[in-house]
């Protein structure tokens, strides 16, 4: 199982890579999306929060996400219920990166079990939102990470964790963050057709 613990583990992995480039012009692309880097944090705290959000209500949504308003502040941009002030520059993005990554973690430490909520990918359990949780982390942070020209490796057992929770199908004797860059639509694999289109097992 995929667990609260690991989530925290991705955040914080993704905060500490995403420091160093604190300074760095966070409107530029991040990677290969047509999302800016700051676009893709708010992005990334967005499904952390909505994720942890599914768990609140005493009988979790089971047919549509919580039905909260999503906006794109522009043309192409990201749908998002949650959105960092500007004005609290890096560090404040940082700072709701963080805050949304806690729910999330706490949520799933709480709710029970066997409690399902709803996802279009299929609707899962908490620690099927923890492993799309720790998924999303490390795929933006390296999608962000490439844009601001920084290295990210996270650790093999955490993306392990993560493919056989989603990505049962995904070969298990590969490079395990090479694969998980595979499964999700980034990168390459000896022996593998690079995908286009890709989704989950929820």
């Amino acid at each position: 199982m995929v667990t609260a613990a690991d989530v925290d583990e991705a955040v914080q992995l993704a905060l500490e890579t995403l420091s160093a480039a604190k300074d760095a012009d966070w409107d530029d692309r991040a990677g290969t999306l047509e999302w800016t880097c700051w676009e893709t944090v708010e992005h990334l705290a967005d499904d952390l929060f909505s994720y942890a959000a599914r768990f609140g209500p005493r009988i979790p949504p089971t047919e549509s996400e919580v039905a909260f308003d999503f906006v794109a502040r522009r043309p192409g941009g990201p749908r998002s219920t949650i959105f960092a002030d500007r004005s609290a520059g890096v560090p404040g993005l940082f700072q709701v990166l963080e805050a949304c990554g806690a729910f999330l973690v706490r949520m799933v430490s709480v709710a029970p079990a066997d409690a399902v909520a709803y996802h279009v990918y299929g609707a899962s359990t908490p620690d099927g939102f923890a492993a799309m949780g720790v998924v999303e982390t490390l795929v933006h942070t390296h999608d962000i990470a490439e844009g601001l020209g920084l290295e990210f490796h996270p650790p093999a057992a955490l993306c392990d964790r993560s493919l056989k929770r989603l990505f049962p199908d995904a070969p298990e004797e590969t490079n395990r963050w090479q694969t998980l860059l595979w499964a999700t639509g980034r990168g390459d694999l000896p022996g593998r057709e690079r995908l286009t289109s890709w989704r989950w097992r929820g």
